[in-house]
This record gives structure tokens, sequence and C-alpha cells, in this order.
């Protein structure tokens, strides 16, 4: 029993949750009159500011597993968001502008690579270094008396320009969710059929005899690194489109959240354990939660309900893995 609540808690978690909001009708209380769950097709909803995290989660993951973080994820997506919004506004087409987006994506995590591989430097301190000054160049680009790039003097966004993250959808579901879901499995096989992901574990779980064993641990976090920063550009992209802006801030608190969907899905701090998948249904419990508490219960309460939920998703996590190893 401890091991099957152990493979498959997180599930069973999401689907509690989604339950509840499903079954749940406050409007009786006054104090509590803000909808039902369901209500005006919150699903869609779900999956479509979900996007950004769900794109992050898996690369994320990988970098993690192998005993590496980068708490610069949010800066990076805010600068992708500004860096996109401003080719688009220039009048660089789509495509263009997307793949220059997530190019720009690749250098920056490059960038943190270095900074982790070639100096040496800690990765919380040289990613918090990069969380400053990304943030600082996003705010930069963003012309003085305004907030956010959303047009330039009579130039507005194009036409396209919130296809991506708000009004593309296929088969009935949201551009940006199918992008983040083909991530994942991409992820996902990397994961579990290639080199780079026996790689990231064995570089976590125990990196000096990974590199006796031959393996160059500093080429895999360099790699991981690249990719974190190319899903963080993707998330930026998504969130630039469904907001129809380039916000410098649209990423704050990412790295809060990628964190906590990695210990939501049973990934060790310390390296060398975790799964990507399990961290794409962590991300749809936090976004489950964050879109529920708004339909159901008032701003102030939604922090402490959410907290106290990831509390106990944890607190379950950390109780099942000690006794499966009992």
């Amino acid at each position: 029993m401890a091991q099957f609540l152990r493979n498959y808690y997180i599930y069973l978690v999401l689907l509690v949750i989604i339950v509840i909001l499903s079954l749940t009708n406050l409007d009786r209380f006054d104090l509590f009159a803000r909808g039902n769950f369901l209500y005006d097709r919150n699903i869609i909803n779900i999956l479509r500011v979900s996007a950004p995290l769900l794109t992050l989660a898996g690369a994320f993951t990988l970098l993690m597993v192998s005993g590496y973080i980068d708490l610069s994820v949010g800066s990076t997506m805010g600068l992708s968001a500004v860096i996109y919004a401003m080719l688009a506004i220039n009048g660089v087409p789509f495509l263009a502008a997307f793949g220059l987006t997530m190019v720009c994506g690749a250098l920056l995590g490059a960038f943190n690579g270095l900074l982790v591989v070639k100096l040496k430097i800690t990765p919380v301190i040289a990613t918090l270094i990069t969380l400053s000054l990304f943030k600082g160049i996003a705010l930069l680009l963003v012309q003085d008396g305004v907030s956010a790039i959303k047009s330039i003097g009579d130039i507005k966004m194009p036409t396209w320009f919130n296809s991506y993250g708000r009004e593309g959808v296929l088969m009935g579901l949201p551009m940006a969710f199918w992008v983040a879901v083909a991530v994942t499995i991409i992820l996902v096989v990397a994961q579990n059929r290639t080199l780079l992901g026996k790689y990231a574990a064995a570089t976590g779980g125990n990196p000096i005899a990974a590199k006796l064993s031959g393996i160059q641990t500093g080429r895999v976090v360099f790699v991981l690194y690249i990719i974190v920063g190319v899903t963080a550009a993707l998330a930026g992209i998504a969130r630039s489109s469904f907001m129809s802006l380039g916000d410098p801030l649209s990423g704050d608190g990412m790295e809060l959240n990628a964190i906590l969907i990695v210990l939501i899905g049973g990934t060790a701090f310390s390296g060398g354990e975790g799964r990507v998948f399990r961290s794409f249904i962590g991300a749809l419990i936090i976004m489950v939660l964050t879109v529920g508490m708004l339909t159901l219960v008032p701003a102030y309460f939604q922090t402490l309900v959410i907290g106290a939920a990831l509390l106990a998703a944890a607190a379950s996590n950390h109780l099942i893995s000690r006794k499966a190893a009992e």
C-alpha cells in the first residue's frame, strides 16, 4: 500500500482537489459568494493560464535531478516576454519573433551555465545574480513612463500576437498548452531513453562517481541550463501572448512555483531523483488550486489555502518516501 501511495499519490491529490472544487458550491455563504469552479469553461481557462508553468516544469525538474537549480527562470521569462513583444510591435513576423526569442532564452541559459560550470559559482548565488541582472535588462528595455510594452505611439500589437497564448486553439484546447505537452513528452523521453537523462541522474546522485565513470558532468549541467533557458523563453512567450503585452515583471514568482512543483512531484532537492511527468502534474495541482480559489474564496484566503494544501502534499510525500525506505 505504501508503495502504491508513493507512486500514485500525486495523481490522487489532483483528482481529489478537482472533485472537491467541482462539487463545492459556496454561493449560499455571502462571504464566499464567488461562483462555481466549473462555471464559464473554467477548465479551458486553467489550461490557458497554466501553459507557462507547464512548459517550464520538465526542464526545471531535470536540472534539479542533476543537483543544480536556476532561480532566474522568472526573470528569464520576463525578459523573454519583453523581447517577444518588442519584436512583434516592430513588425517582425510571428515565426521569426518566436524563434529569436527562444534563441535569446538559450543564450540566457548558457550564461547561467557558464557562471556555474566554468566560473564554479554556487548555483544559488549565480542564478540569484542573473535573477537581478535579467530583470534589470528587461526593465531597461521598456521605455520610461510605461510598465510594459503594448504599443508604440499609434502602433499596436499585431493581430497574431495573442493567438499563441490566448486565442489559438487545437482540438478545443489552447495552443500554448499543446506546446507544453509536447515539450513535456520530449523531456520524458529524454529522461527515460537518452544519455542526457541518465547522466543527469548520475550527476545528481553521486557527482564524484559520475566523473570517475567518464561522464562529463559539466557539459551535462551546461546543456540542462540551456534547456531551462529555452523553456523559460517559451513560458515568457505564452505569458506575453496571453496578456497581450510584454511585461518585464510577468515572471515574478515563477522560480518559487517551479520549486513547489518539483517538491510536490517528489524530486529530491539533493539531486539524483525526480520525474518530469510528476512535476507536470504538480504544476496542474498548483494552477487548479489557484484558479479554483479565485472562484470559491476571497483573495485574502487564497494564499493560506494554497499554502496549506502544498504543505500537506509535501508532508505526505516525505512520510510516504520515508515509510517506503524503512
